[in-house]
Parts: C-alpha cells; sequence; structure tokens
C-alpha cells in the first residue's frame, strides 16, 4: 500500500545561509495545539479509495470495509447525547460492545492513510472531528488541563489518536481516564498502533495498576489487524548512504528554507524544547541538513528523537545527512527494549526521508 505524496524537490538556489533547528525556541499557545488536531499535512488529500491494498493481504481490503462502515455509522451523535442531558436526564446506557477501532499492524502498512481517511470520510464538520498521536494527546491535556481537555472533545464525533503507544504509567492513567470520559459522552474512538491494545506496555511496566489500566482500555475498541510489508521501502532503492560533511553544508546553502544543524548540538537542543513545540519547530522548513551523525547517548535523548522523526515525517520534510547511517542510530539494547517499536518506526520514517532528500546533492 502506498500513501506518500511525492516528495518536495529541492528548493531554489539560496544565497542567504541555511536556518538552524537549533536556534529556534518556538511558543505554542494552547489554541494552536487544538486546531492542529487534523490529519498532518503527508496525509492531507488521502482517502479509502486512494489506499492500495496489497493483492496477497485480504486484511487489507477488509479494514478499508470494516472502517468505511464504522464512518458511515457516524453521522449522526450517538444515543444519549446532548440534548437528552440539558433536561437533565442521564444519558441512556449504551449497548455493550466496544464504541472503538483499533488499527494493528506492522510498519508501513498504511494504518496511518486508514486512520487520516476515516476522519475524512466521517460525515461531520472538521471542528467536530480531532486527529492527532498520543503525544500529541497528552501535550493537548498538559495545556488545556483534565477538564476543559474533556470539555473541548466531548462534543465530537470522532476522536483518532495515531501511533498509540504507552510510555509510562501516569500517561496510561490519564488517557484511560480521558478516553473513558469521552465515550460516556457518546465520542467514537480511533487509533493506530503495532502493538495490539490487550498487550500495550507489554515489556515496559508490570504493576498491578498499570495492567488494570491497559485492560480498561482495551475494552473501548475493536481490534482490527492489517498484515503487510512496509511499503516506505517495498520496491524501492535502498536509502543512500551518508553524505560527506561537505556535501550536507553544501546543499544546505544551496537550498532555499533548509536548515543546517550539528547532530550532537541538534540533541541538546531537544532537550530545551518541549515535544509538544517540535512541529513549530519545523515550521517553513524544506529541508533539514545534519552533520555527524552519532548513536543516541541515551533512551531520554532517543525518544525525543523519535517525536521530532514523526513531525518530520508528518510534514514530508526530506532529510539529509553525514555520520552514521540512520539504522545504526539505536543500541541493540534499545532495539530489544519496551521502546523498540518506536524506534524502528523513526528508522523507518527517517530512512524514507532520507531516500527524498537524495535530489538535494548536486551529482
Amino acid at each position: 500500500m502506498s500513501s506518500s505524496t511525492a516528495a518536495q524537490g529541492p528548493g531554489p538556489i539560496s544565497e542567504a545561509a541555511p536556518l538552524s533547528l537549533c536556534a529556534r525556541e518556538p511558543h505554542v499557545p494552547a489554541d494552536r495545539l487544538v486546531a492542529e488536531m487534523v490529519p498532518p499535512p503527508r496525509f492531507d488529500a488521502v482517502r479509502f479509495d486512494t489506499y492500495i491494498p496489497d493483492p496477497g493481504q485480504p486484511s487489507q481490503p477488509e479494514a478499508v470495509r470494516v472502517l468505511s462502515g464504522f464512518a458511515a455509522g457516524l453521522g449522526a451523535p450517538a444515543d444519549g447525547g446532548a440534548k437528552r442531558r440539558w433536561f437533565g436526564k442521564k444519558p441512556e446506557k449504551k449497548a455493550a460492545g466496544p464504541r472503538g477501532v483499533y488499527l494493528d499492524g506492522g510498519y508501513g502498512v498504511g494504518k496511518t492513510h486508514l486512520l487520516a481517511s476515516l476522519w475524512h470520510a466521517t460525515p461531520a464538520e472538521p471542528s467536530l472531528k480531532a486527529f492527532g498521536t498520543f503525544v500529541e494527546l497528552t501535550n493537548l491535556v498538559g495545556a488545556l488541563g483534565f477538564q476543559q481537555t474533556v470539555r473541548t472533545l466531548s462534543g465530537h464525533r470522532l476522536l483518532c489518536i495515531d501511533e498509540f503507544e504507552l510510555d509510562d504509567p501516569g500517561d496510561t492513567v490519564l488517557v484511560s481516564s480521558l478516553l473513558s470520559r469521552l465515550v460516556e459522552q457518546g465520542v467514537a474512538l480511533a487509533a493506530t498502533s503495532n502493538t495490539l491494545p490487550g498487550k500495550l506496555g507489554e515489556g515496559r511496566f508490570a504493576s498491578a495498576d498499570f495492567l488494570r489500566e491497559i485492560q480498561g482500555l482495551s475494552a473501548h475498541f475493536r481490534p482490527l489487524r492489517i498484515d503487510g510489508e512496509d511499503y516506505r521501502h517495498r520496491g524501492l532503492p535502498e536509502a543512500p548512504p551518508p553524505y560527506s560533511d561537505e556535501q550536507v553544508e553544501k546543499a544546505a546553502y544551496a537550498t532555499a528554507g533548509a536548515s543546517l544543524d550539528g547532530f550532537p548540538a541538534l540533541l541538546d537542543h531537544l532537550a530545551k524544547v518541549h515535544p509538544s513545540r517540535y512541529g513549530a519547530l519545523t515550521d517553513d522548513l524544506r529541508a533539514v541538513c545534519l552533520t555527524g551523525v552519532t548513536p543516541v547517548p541515551d533512551q531520554s535523548t532517543a525518544l525525543r528523537l523519535v517525536v521530532l522523526a514523526d513531525r518530520l515525517y508528518d510534514r514530508e520534510v526530506p532529510v539529509l545527512a553525514s555520520g552514521v547511517p540512520f539504522d545504526q542510530l539505536f543500541s541493540e539494547e534499545m532495539l530489544n527494549g519496551g521502546y523498540r517499536k518506536k524506534y524502528f518506526r523513526a528508522i523507518s520514517r527517517l530512512t524514507a526521508l532520507a531516500r527524498d532528500a537524495k535530489g538535494l546533492v548536486a551529482e
């Protein structure tokens, strides 16, 4: 399945010095966080009929069928909606069963394409449906507060949560409570992850409280398995090997709207910027050029890099780099640990962006 649009070509020749991510300290007001809860630019134009199922994977066309029906059923508020509550009556008890769908599958099988297609296909105004990553949802709660987030989202028909992977017990309890409140208000849920909901957090935390919250979250979703191989690399040439510092710097100066930073300095800077601002950090960039890429030194740094990789991928910003290849960013210990799914996703996405950046280097 292929969902990505063609990468932007290199920008016009620039005589100005490149931009620097390390020089940016964006401020993101809460209203921007709410306004940006829509599918990212990469998925603006995707629809169910632009999803190309792999003929050898029957779960892919089945997912389109199920999600199309799910979207069609969201054309009116759920029973027990706001009208009854105006008269002081409690909402009627809803039918048993989950009011949500959970897309589970490997990397690059088109889960985000399908989730964004569901958002587009749901017959409601954009202001009545929300789309964001798990990280963006927790950031929204941090910016607005829990009660205001409930009020902001409770009138929605649909909440789509991409990359639903739990990082710590605190976030688990927070999101479990939030989703429970929203389901009570009749909000439908849809989510993607590389892990089935009943196994979220597996290999990370074993406390009884954590496992109980996971079980509660799982009850909100009907799992929908999507099999297949990573379309980002299926039938495509390998990503180009890293370039020299000189090649990267030359390309940065030659491309209008490109940034140029040393990789170690960028990692240090990411520690000073809240992850909710990483999207704003990349505003108006046409390319990101990095010199001296090295393996990341620790897990906290690695997780911040994962968030940046997601934001760059969402915005289709090519990444040109010198140093070690992107598949050597994370240690074997990291790739075998509880966050391995995040790291493999980051490698997959950065590799795709490195391939997109190949045209920035003069032959």
